[in-house]
């Protein structure tokens, strides 16, 4: 839940349109609600004339003189007006601009794995800033900046183009990278897709999710969930080998007998030199 502002003494937002009553000249350019210029007549005319048609008198060009007024339903006007915005702000396009930090000197599995991440924003339809920050005396060497710029340049060049070539400000060279055409076409395997794409209407006008297609063509996730409870029934049947017969049980038994017989036959032996004896 918000807090309230309690302390905000903003006035609230307000429709500056002015409209019918509000209108305060004594005399305005009519136009008709066919768009027909009727011509400049009083203000209580005019209003006159709209309420008549059941419309309201509207202000289109407040600066004008004299000021023009247009006949019209204004809830409508201001519905039309707002159905034109959210259809402008649907195309716009936001960009994303990432940034990515490297060091003259930095490692070969540094630079491997900091251009994954440049490639993967690429690849995502971001733009990269890529920044070489020099300290000390590295500044008196931004040949090696630049070489390394140049160098992430060509290997993402299937994936980016250089929008701003290298520029040192300061202790700090910067490289703007943007996305490919063949990026923004979808022509490069793992660019990012509309969100559209991933789910497809059936018949009904539903969007199914990639399961459900899965499922209903036997292959993917499908697939995918019957190996998962085969080897889920696998780890909890125990296996045959591990179940003893009667007979294996036996045998412990019969091979402890082995030592009691030898006894016998030694007590026999070491008895019959005694017998002799007597």
């Amino acid at each position: 839940m918000p807090v309230p502002r309690r302390f905000d003494r903003r006035p609230p937002e307000r429709d500056t349109t002015r409209i019918n009553d509000r209108i305060r000249v004594p005399e305005v350019r009519l136009v008709g609600e066919d768009g027909k210029q009727i011509g400049v007549i009083k203000t209580s005319d005019a209003l006159a004339y709209a309420q008549e048609r059941d419309l309201d008198l509207v202000e289109v060009a407040p600066d004008a003189r004299p000021p023009v007024c247009r006949v019209l339903d204004y809830s409508k006007y201001k519905y039309e007006q707002a159905q034109k915005l959210k259809a402008a702000r649907k195309h716009q396009q936001q960009i994303t601009i990432r940034e990515i930090k490297f060091r003259p000197k930095i490692a070969q599995n540094d630079y491997d794995t900091k251009k994954g991440h440049v490639r993967r924003f690429l690849l995502g339809r971001d733009r990269v800033k890529v920044t070489i920050m020099f300290r000390g005396r590295e500044v008196t060497h931004p040949e090696r900046g630049t070489a390394l710029l140049d160098r992430l340049a060509e290997e993402l060049s299937e994936v980016g183009v250089v929008e701003q070539s290298p520029l040192q400000d300061g202790r700090n060279m910067t490289m703007m990278l943007a996305p490919s055409k063949a990026v923004l076409a979808g022509e490069v395997e793992g660019a990012k897709e509309p969100d559209a794409a991933s789910k497809e209407p059936d018949s009904n006008g539903h969007r199914s999710s990639r399961r459900d297609r899965a499922r209903e063509n036997g292959t993917g996730e499908a697939e995918a969930v019957d190996v998962t409870a085969e080897a889920a029934s696998e780890a909890i049947e125990p296996p045959s080998e591990r179940i003893e017969s009667p007979s294996e049980r036996i045998e412990p038994t019969e091979a402890a007998s082995e030592p009691t017989e030898a006894a016998s036959a030694a007590s026999e032996a070491a008895s019959a030199p005694s017998d002799a004896a007597s």
